[in-house]
């Protein structure tokens, strides 16, 4: 498909699907942490990735090699990623889905301050302002709600630890030489390093067998097809054929799946005030990523 200059339906449909697809893996993971240690269910997703991302770029014809000058910021992205998912999985088995999403979601508020001092062509507008002020708000809304469901500290915190993760692997990539890397082999990179780190160090987080039925391992599959595999090759798929800030400015509709998948699927007990959280942060990830009008 040629790359388009403005959003088609395809892409919008697209786009949102993908939204929904990571809003309802946040539901799966914490349902599958039910059967396994969470760093465990994450490092067997890693390295189930690393499988179907072999079979892929071997069909593919995608070369395995990482020009040299990139191999210390790659295998940096690598450790970022592995302690971004074990500052997830944990989250989402310590707090609500509801909560862990919206805290997790800010990520563009936090690319986006960083952005502001290191690269020249990301300076903060207006509108960006406003942004970053609603979704933190947000987000201290979010912390400072301690009512309703299952509140967590160490939950909410890590979420907040996994957004941070999220936001540094994002600017490695448009700071470094990783840029010039496919995204087919950046993802290979991650998995792969992270994978055999998280079931290392999986025994420092409890038991690695809870209770394990069908739905846990079909949790895991889906988590490893669905999500970590064939869903961000879509990703960067969708960002290659439509502009970035278009597809970015997709991101708001994640944390809002997410609260209501969480309500209806797990039956969480939502507050007004992850409500408004809900709100600020969505509205001010769409502000932070809305292209700017050019005058005419």
């Amino acid at each position: 498909m040629d790359r388009k200059t403005q959003i088609d339906t395809f892409g919008a449909l697209a786009l949102t699907a993908f939204a929904l697809n990571l809003a309802f893996n946040q539901v799966v993971i914490k349902v599958t942490n039910g059967g396994f240690n969470p760093v465990l269910a994450a490092g067997f997703r890693s390295l189930g990735a690393v499988v179907i991302l072999t079979l892929w770029m071997k069909y593919r014809g995608v070369s395995f090699s990482f020009p040299r000058p990139t191999w210390g910021w790659a295998v940096l992205s690598g450790l970022l990623f592995t302690f971004e998912f074990t500052c997830l999985f944990i989250a989402l088995d310590t707090t609500t889905v509801s909560r862990a999403s919206v805290i997790f979601y800010s990520m563009p508020v936090w690319v986006t301050i960083a952005a502001n001092f290191m690269l020249p062509d990301e300076r903060l507008t207006r509108a960006k302002i406003v942004g970053l002020a609603l979704a933190m708000a947000g987000v201290a809304v979010a912390l400072g709600a301690r009512s309703g469901g299952h509140v967590s500290w160490t939950g909410d915190l890590l979420a907040l630890g996994a957004a941070v993760c999220w936001a540094a692997i994002a600017l490695l990539v448009r700071a470094t030489p990783l840029e010039k890397v496919p995204p087919a082999q950046q993802l290979m990179c991650q998995v792969a390093i992270s994978g055999p780190i998280l079931v290392l160090i999986a025994p420092l987080f409890g038991p690695l067998i809870r209770d394990v039925q069908m739905i846990h391992i079909a949790g895991l599959a889906f988590q490893i097809i669905a999500v970590a595999s064939i869903g961000f090759l879509a990703w960067f798929w969708l960002m290659s054929v439509y502009p970035a800030s278009t597809v970015a400015s997709f991101s708001f509709l994640s944390p809002v799946f997410s609260v209501i998948l969480g309500w209806l699927l797990l039956s969480e007990d939502v507050t007004l005030s992850v409500w408004a959280a809900l709100i600020l942060v969505a509205l001010g990830i769409y502000l932070i990523n809305r292209k700017p009008r050019v005058a005419h």
